[in-house]
């Protein structure tokens, strides 16, 4: 896997900001799929510990990335009790967005949605951008990628990442398995997820 570099402008690092929950496992499959097909790191806060500096750590992380990919579908509230919305997803974004405002690095962050307008709805203040609509299917994830990073120098098609998910979907079996966890929401098996996909995509995009 390549190592996780600041300033590596080979294998640029790429925040991933989604729902951390089984239903959207398949998904969240995709969007690491998709990422390493086009040869960025994903980076998530499921990678941060803890503790009364969690909010220095997630600073840190989003400033150490070229892109961020925010997944704001879910906007229901959560069953379990006691019902509430999720937070998390628009918050992030709200760092990225007032980060760009006061550095001058480059960060090109980008808003995925699973229907049309429901955003203009939900979050108001970011009319006049245009999300990415997946329509909550991993392939509309793929090709809203595609899209996305249309001007990235590695393109892949829609059937190439296509072939790194299939990967990627045994090695998370593979992964559960070996660490005795039902979940790939955690630290370790994100980052042998990462370094499955970061394999697969080596194989299939010369």
């Amino acid at each position: 896997m390549p190592r996780r570099r600041k300033n590596n402008r080979r294998t640029p690092n790429a925040f991933l900001n989604v729902p951390y929950d089984k239903q959207f496992e398949s998904l969240f499959l995709a969007y690491v799929a998709g990422l390493c097909g086009f040869g960025l790191v994903p980076r998530a806060t499921l990678e941060i510990p803890g503790g009364s500096r969690r909010l220095d750590r997630i600073f840190q992380l989003i400033s150490g990335c070229r892109y961020s990919f925010h997944d704001l579908s879910r906007v229901e509230l959560d069953k379990k009790p006691p019902p509430t919305p999720r937070f998390n997803m628009p918050f992030e974004l709200g760092l990225v967005v007032a980060w760009t405002k006061t550095n001058h690095r480059r960060h090109d962050w980008f808003v995925f949605e699973s229907r049309n307008r429901r955003l203009s709805k939900s979050l108001s203040d970011l009319d006049g951008t245009d999300p990415c609509i997946h329509n909550g299917r991993p392939r509309g994830i793929l090709r809203s990628l595609t899209n996305a990073l249309v001007r990235n120098k590695r393109q892949p098609t829609v059937t190439q990442l296509e072939q790194i998910l299939s990967d990627i979907r045994k090695a998370a079996i593979a992964i559960k398995s070996d660490l005795k966890t039902n979940t790939l929401f955690e630290a370790r098996p994100f980052y042998d997820l990462v370094v499955a996909a970061t394999r697969s995509a080596n194989i299939r995009i010369p």
